[in-house]
């Protein structure tokens, strides 16, 4: 089974929803991301490996594959895996056998497999980037997701959801939609999809200060992009538009960062996770950042900065 569609329509999701209601819903559920894992680590990820079979194996381990068995296995980004990869792959849909990196024994296994991907990947076919054998057997039930701007009477359900997910997830109390706010939200093309709209509702509530988001709390194109910059004004002391002769392009680019990056940790009471959202930036560069201005975030809130896409 193939999920095909863009980044951020949501793929991820139908595949939890087809493991959690079949038969398997009480097996192992494992995700992968093929384009996170460099290829040097990706073969050994899916299928382990025996101790001693690279430099640091001090000892044996399971594989994806394996540990997915008698569930699903859920390969997301199937188009960036490389050709010695794929060869593996389709030995393991027809035979359901594979052997550990180094190993000689053959393991047999019994899964679902579900992948995704929002590349072409009858082009990459044509140009012999994927091939085709593997392709077909992919291929035969194909479910196309299409893109938020395509289906955007999902929009206020979603809405819903991702205003209680974030009420719950932050102690907020914000349970409406101004008319105003939703017609933007029904409007706006979300270019990124689910992913996209899920972000900007967190973000949204996190700096409502009333019971209902207003528009003024979006980053809507051809107005002020962020924000924390649409409500961002410097102190008295301090001008963007009349500059001390002293303070060079650089220093004011720093300064006004440095006042936004401190702005944001104020407004989220120094949420890392939060206030890199706010800032549209990463937790590891918003970590950066801190460490270069000196200022103080709250360390048992922050999360690595993962990143994967479905």
């Amino acid at each position: 089974m193939i999920l095909r569609g863009e980044s951020g329509t949501g793929k991820e999701l139908v595949a939890n929803a087809i493991h959690y209601s079949s038969e398997r819903s009480d097996k192992p559920f494992i995700k992968v991301s093929c384009a996170a894992l460099p290829e040097t680590l990706l073969e050994s990820e899916l299928f382990g490996y025996e101790k001693g079979a690279f430099t640091g194996a001090a000892a044996s381990k399971k594989g994806r594959f394996e540990m997915a068995h008698e569930g699903t296995l859920f390969l997301d980004e199937i188009g960036d895996i490389p050709m010695s990869t794929q060869v593996k792959l389709l030995r393991v849909l027809q035979e359901k056998e594979f052997e550990r990196v180094g190993g000689t024994e053959t393991l047999r296994v019994d899964i679902r497999l579900i992948t995704a991907t929002n590349r072409d990947l009858e082009k990459a076919v044509r140009e012999g980037k994927f091939r085709e054998d593997l392709y077909y057997r992919l291929n035969v039930v194909p479910i196309f997701m299409p893109a938020l701007r395509e289906r955007k009477e999902d929009i206020p359900l979603l809405v819903k959801h991702f205003l209680e997910e974030t009420n719950r997830e932050n102690n907020k109390n914000v349970h409406y939609v101004s008319d105003e706010a939703m017609e933007y939200l029904m409007n706006y093309a979300w270019p990124g999809n689910i992913r996209e709209l899920e972000n900007a509702i967190e973000r949204a509530v996190i700096l409502c200060q009333s019971d209902t988001l207003t528009p003024n709390l979006f980053p809507i194109p051809g107005t002020k992009s962020n924000p924390v910059l649409a409500s961002f004004n410097p102190p008295d002391s301090y001008s963007l538009l009349e500059m001390p002769g002293t303070h060079s392009l650089p220093e004011t680019v720093e300064n006004l960062e440095r006042q936004m990056i401190d702005r944001a940790m104020k407004q989220t009471s120094g949420n890392q996770r939060k206030a890199a959202k706010i800032l549209g930036i990463t937790e590891r560069m918003l970590g950066y950042k801190l460490k270069l201005y000196g200022i103080k975030g709250s360390k048992e809130d922050a999360s690595p900065d993962v990143s994967t896409n479905s």
